[in-house]
């Protein structure tokens, strides 16, 4: 579930997704139904196994100080650093960008935390 997950944006949805994707495979690996009535927190207690959403997050930073300490020009810091001035915009709310997530948690200076 995480294949690929530190390049990916997060929205509400697809974190919606993998959450109750996760908790349909903690279920399947006890051999519980939902029929069964088992609360979710039970299950997790005796899984041990981390939320998918922090799991991500934790591979999103990693991934973002991995781009950000390269010096030797590669096309990933450059795509961060890129502002398109070009066109119009589109109508109604801006679709999410990868850096949203981690500006929401540290701030515009993310780049020096991260």
């Amino acid at each position: 579930m995480t294949y690929e997950a530190e390049a990916r944006t997060l929205t509400v949805d697809l974190n919606h997704k993998l959450k109750v994707a996760q908790r349909a495979m903690e279920r399947a690996l006890f051999g519980v139904s939902l029929r069964d009535r088992i609360r979710n927190e039970n299950i997790r207690r005796r899984t041990k196994v981390t939320d998918i959403a922090q799991r991500i997050s934790k591979l999103k930073w990693q991934w973002a100080g991995h781009v950000c300490r390269r010096t030797d020009g590669r096309w990933g810091r450059r795509v961060l650093e890129w502002r398109p001035r070009i066109g119009n915009r589109s109508e109604g709310r801006p679709r999410a960008r990868w850096t949203d997530d981690l500006k929401k948690v540290s701030g515009s200076g993310w780049m020096r935390k991260a």
